[in-house]
């Protein structure tokens, strides 16, 4: 088994994506399936965005990223996070690059959803009323 080069932690609303980074051939695979097969073609596009910062350090090394809880996008921005602290805590050159193009990919999202509160249909909406 080869040797783990580290555990990084991406997260984003609800999702939390686990990434371990091993020496290997490039390949990505979130939750024990390529990045082939997950969600569609603009969540592919997001996960793969800081990898191009650092190419050679990619085609050189496995990511297997189990993520939990979230959507399509949330697992996405998470498992994007979670790559981007990997490769700039390896390479001073990518985290000046990855801080040029997007500084969010790095410090995380902070937003949440907002909790629904009771007797009303969402977090802000109230029943109407027909006397006011």
């Amino acid at each position: 088994m080869a040797k783990t080069l580290g555990v990084f932690v991406g997260k984003r609303k609800t999702a939390v994506a686990r990434l371990t980074v091993r020496p290997g051939s490039g390949r990505i695979l979130i939750n024990n399936q390529p990045l082939e097969y997950f969600g569609n073609e603009i969540a592919r596009a997001k996960i793969m965005v800081p990898l191009y910062f650092d190419e050679k350090f990619w085609k050189s090394h496995d990511f297997d990223v189990k993520v939990e809880g979230g959507g399509i996008m949330a697992i996405a921005d998470a498992v994007s996070f979670a790559i981007a602290r990997a490769l700039a805590s390896r390479n001073e050159k990518a985290l000046s690059g990855i801080k040029e193009y997007n500084r969010n990919l790095l410090a995380g999202d902070p937003r949440q959803a907002e909790p629904k509160k009771p007797n009303r249909r969402s977090a802000r909406r109230f029943k109407q009323k027909s006397y006011r």
